[in-house]
């Protein structure tokens, strides 16, 4: 795969790097690994959330009220 950045964000990854110890490779892997935690864990988020506003729907009404 061929990664195509502009001048700005190679130098930004070449900086982050090289902050981290870790090749510009082993830097992008690590961002994509960490972004799909974090999608992961909001969707988890949500659909807890979803279940908690079920669950307590009339609670919650009422305290509205």
């Amino acid at each position: 795969m061929t990664l195509r950045l502009n001048s700005d964000d190679e130098r930004l990854l070449a900086e982050l790097a090289e902050a981290e110890g870790i090749s510009r490779q082993a830097l992008t892997i690590r961002a994509i690994h960490e972004m799909a935690e974090r999608r992961g864990h909001a969707a988890k988020v949500s659909q807890a959330s979803e279940r908690a506003r079920d669950r307590y729907a009339k609670l919650l009404e009422r305290l509205g009220e």
